[in-house]
């Protein structure tokens, strides 16, 4: 497979899970008695920002976020210097 072929493949993976989790969201909602609580993480720079609708959901997206932006660094820092990984 070539890498056009695998990014499509990719993105197509992506937006089925998206679009998954937001029927996953609706139909939970429409259950009597339900609380759903949502969130987001905004990245500027190096820094997320996360916000949601309670303070739980909140710590959990900083978490997910703080750990994401590690790994997004280890990453860049192996794959532009390869020396690093030795």
């Amino acid at each position: 497979m070539d890498v056009v072929a695998v990014s499509m493949l990719l993105f197509a993976v992506a937006f089925v899970m998206v679009l998954l989790g937001v029927l996953l969201v609706v139909l939970s909602a429409l259950r009597e008695g339900a609380r759903v609580e949502g969130g987001a993480v905004v990245v500027v720079g190096p820094l997320p920002l996360a916000f949601g609708t309670s303070e739980r959901i909140t710590r959990a997206l900083l978490v997910a976020a703080i750990a994401l932006t590690a790994l997004a660094v280890l990453l860049f820092l192996l794959v532009n210097y390869p020396w690093l990984g030795r």
